[in-house]
């Protein structure tokens, strides 16, 4: 049983609330679960507590607060040993524009900040402020501290961050390269640094987020220099749905030659492209992967497609970095498909990568380590963990008076 400080980590989506107890100290988790279809006919909750799963209905009115009511009342209620050392409550938010390089403590000057952020991402950011509202009320004793995805790339410079368009744009509207999947590219920047015996403001590494979304970053000496994402999660990289970097004269073509609306662009472009749109078969990959082997012609178009988009984002890095000590695989497809990372190793022999075949299909399903031989430039598998960072800055922004303070998670 925990006897030090939990954190209650929420990731609030459109549709969906993910939660979960941590350690922040350790990454430790007790408690995990998802709130699913939320606003929809058939919504409902699944968690685990300490390895056992359970799941059930919600009514069909469910949202994010009922989540967040049935977690306390129908979880945590019945695990004191869990509520009683809960120190804070942990939120993943989207997107702080450019507000926001750190986590922050929540309050309302946070709330209104965040609300300002809702044009660069109304799918999430509205979600987000249900989460908080509802988790102030459910824990009033406990401080709210938000994380952002954005927040890892501020330190980006000028001329990796503002489009080649009206500086007025940027200057009076805030139009410019965000990025996201921050947290996850900080902790594996981190754990890369641990593994290379570098210090993290020394270590420079390519970070590559492979999941239904996907991002690639170049960061140097542990800070971001540029990414793939931009003033959306749509920019970059092929992902699961998402289409990635497209010609902008296209929006134009879809709406005067072939007649779409903004909203059937915008949904055309989200989620119905990418490795979807390409295979008309599946946004998964190990769907994909199974149906290439087996001679299907649009999976190994998408994987191929997927791939090599991948590996030019890869060779790019290398430009912008002054040395390479890594290149990193992480996320959903990143951490466990062998074969996206055999192909993108293949891309990449002229500038040094050489694939070894046995540590490559080793590092899968939360193995972590090396996958070039020894003559290759340096890869590495890291399995991410982001809700340990957003559970790590809630715990160390805890103010000294709070409740279940437990000062040695700032040691």
């Amino acid at each position: 049983m925990p006897t030090s400080s939990q954190v209650l980590v929420l990731n609030c989506g459109s549709s969906s609330l993910k939660f979960a107890v941590i350690d922040p100290r350790n990454g430790d988790l007790s408690v995990s679960g998802i709130g699913e279809a939320l606003g929809e006919e058939e919504p409902q909750i699944k968690w685990s507590i300490h390895g056992q799963k359970f799941a059930t209905s919600l009514p069909g009115d469910a949202r994010h607060t009922e989540v967040i009511r049935f977690l306390v009342e129908q979880i945590l209620n019945d695990k004191p040993e869990l509520r009683d050392h809960l120190v804070a409550i942990g939120h993943r938010v989207v997107h702080g524009g450019e507000k926001f390089s750190h986590s922050v403590l929540i309050n309302d000057a946070v709330i209104n900040a965040i609300q300002e952020c809702v044009a660069l991402a109304p799918l999430h950011n509205p979600a987000h402020l249900q989460g908080i509202q509802a988790a102030r009320e459910a824990f009033p004793e406990l401080p709210q501290v938000a994380v952002f995805d954005t927040a890892f790339h501020q330190s980006m410079p000028r001329h990796a961050f503002v489009y080649a368009l009206p500086f007025a744009l940027y200057r009076d509207h805030g139009i410019r390269r965000y990025g996201m999947h921050g947290t996850s590219h900080r902790f594996v920047t981190e754990r890369a640094a641990e593994l290379l015996n570098l210090p993290v403001n020394e270590v420079n590494i390519i970070s590559a987020h492979l999941g239904n979304g996907a991002s690639i970053t170049a960061i140097h000496n542990g800070r971001s220099i540029d990414t793939s994402m931009g003033l959306t999660p749509l920019e970059g990289l092929v992902m699961g749905t998402r289409c990635g970097d497209v010609d902008p004269g296209l929006l134009m073509h879809l709406s005067s030659r072939l007649d779409y609306c903004m909203k059937e662009i915008s949904d055309m472009l989200n989620k119905k492209s990418g490795l979807l749109g390409i295979s008309e078969l599946s946004n998964d990959c190990r769907a994909l992967e199974q149906a290439a082997s087996e001679g299907h012609d649009g999976a190994q178009l998408a994987m191929d497609i997927f791939c090599y988009r991948l590996a030019k984002y890869i060779g790019a890095y290398h430009a912008v970095l002054p040395q390479v000590d890594a290149l990193v695989f992480t996320g959903g497809i990143g951490e466990n498909s062998s074969l996206v990372r055999e192909k993108v190793l293949g891309q990449l022999r002229g500038l040094g990568y050489e694939l070894d075949l046995g540590k490559n299909a080793r590092a899968r399903f939360g193995e972590e380590g090396p996958i070039a031989s020894d003559r290759s430039c340096v890869t590495l598998v890291i399995p991410t963990n982001e809700e340990w960072v957003i559970a790590r800055d809630a715990a160390e922004l805890v103010p000294p008076d709070t409740p279940n303070h437990d000062p040695s998670v700032r040691e």
